[in-house]
């Protein structure tokens, strides 16, 4: 999910973070919520009907499922905005810090935890799939990167620190809120994945 990692957050500039706790992380980890949270977070505001058309869901499912999200404070209601009929639904302005050192000794939460990550794992993927497939012009296919480092040897405290290098330099390049972009600016995600192999013995 695009504000909710598995190690260290991505810094954020003025604004407030809340750590995951087992009855929010509950709360979210189904894979329609995520969806739902992951469209609200790349594409702003939205109604039930639209985010139903979008995920191929009725709209009496999604209103269902965005109530819940909201109930566990990671959505809430655009006010002014919308009828008592058509509500406009955004993510709150708060930065979500998960740690799954909180809930891998929790036998209650441990579920959760998994269907959170084999979820998270899966939107990264279709967002990589997503871009693959569609007609982008030379300029942006030679600015994009699909690149892996597999010949790294760390320690704990070097992935870590590593981590935080990348992050940081992430950080550099996000504009303030409120900054104009280029006339020719697009959107971009940035996608980190950084883990420890099991080494397998040859033989």
């Amino acid at each position: 999910m695009s504000d909710a990692s598995e190690g260290t957050p991505a810094p954020q500039a003025a604004r407030p973070t809340r750590r995951i706790d087992a009855r929010s992380l509950r709360g979210l980890a189904h894979p329609l919520r995520m969806s739902i949270f992951e469209l609200l977070g790349l594409d702003g505001p939205a109604t039930a009907t639209g985010l139903a058309e979008r995920l191929g869901e009725s709209t009496g499912t999604v209103s269902w499922h965005l109530r819940h999200l909201a109930e566990h404070g990671f959505i809430e209601e655009e006010t002014g905005r919308g009828t008592k009929r058509e509500r406009w639904w955004r993510r709150t302005g708060v930065t979500n810090e998960l740690n799954t050192a909180d809930f891998r000794d929790d036998p209650d939460t441990r579920g959760a935890l998994s269907v959170y990550l084999h979820e998270l794992v899966q939107l990264y993927f279709s967002r990589v799939i997503t871009y693959v497939g569609e007609d982008w012009d030379d300029r942006w296919r030679g600015a994009g990167t699909l690149a892996d480092w597999s010949d790294l040897r760390l320690t704990p405290d070097q992935l870590a620190a590593l981590n935080a290098e990348l992050m940081a330099v992430v950080a550099r390049h996000t504009p303030d809120p409120g900054a104009e972009p280029g006339p020719d600016a697009l959107p971009v995600v940035v996608q980190l994945q950084s883990f420890p192999r099991k080494e397998r013995v040859t033989g």
